[in-house]
C-alpha cells in the first residue's frame, strides 16, 4: 500500500493498534524514548543509543504478543514515526477514544 499523506495513513495505522494494551505499550514506549533522550542530552550523549531501543522495543513486542501482527513501522516507517507521536498526544489529552470512535472503531 503506498499512502500520500498522513491523514490517509491513519486509519491503517490505528487499525493495526486496534488493542488498548497495544496502544498503551506504545505509549509507554515513546515516553520512555523521550526521558531516555532528555537525560541523555543533560547527562550522558552516550545513553542514546537506548532511546530507539526503549521506543521501537515496547512497541514491537506489543504488535507481537498482544496485537499478534507486524509492526506498520517495517513498512511505512516515517508515517508511523509521525502517527505514534499523534497517538501519543491524543491519549495523553485523553481523546484517543474519541478518535477511535471517529474512525468507527470501538475501544477493545
Amino acid at each position: 500500500m503506498n499512502f500520500r499523506s498522513m491523514e490517509e495513513f491513519w486509519p491503517f495505522y490505528m487499525n493495526q493498534h486496534s488493542k488498548a494494551a497495544t496502544r498503551r505499550w506504545h505509549f509507554a514506549g515513546t515516553l520512555c524514548s523521550m526521558l531516555c533522550l532528555v537525560y541523555a542530552l543533560v547527562f550522558n550523549w552516550w545513553l542514546m543509543f537506548f532511546v530507539p531501543l526503549f521506543g521501537y522495543g515496547l512497541a514491537w513486542y506489543s504488535h507481537i504478543f498482544v496485537e499478534g501482527n507486524v509492526p506498520a513501522t517495517f513498512g511505512h516507517p516515517f508515517w508511523s514515526f509521525l502517527c505514534d507521536f499523534k497517538m501519543f498526544g491524543l491519549m495523553l489529552t485523553g481523546q484517543m477514544d474519541r478518535e477511535i470512535k471517529r474512525l468507527g472503531k470501538r475501544p477493545i
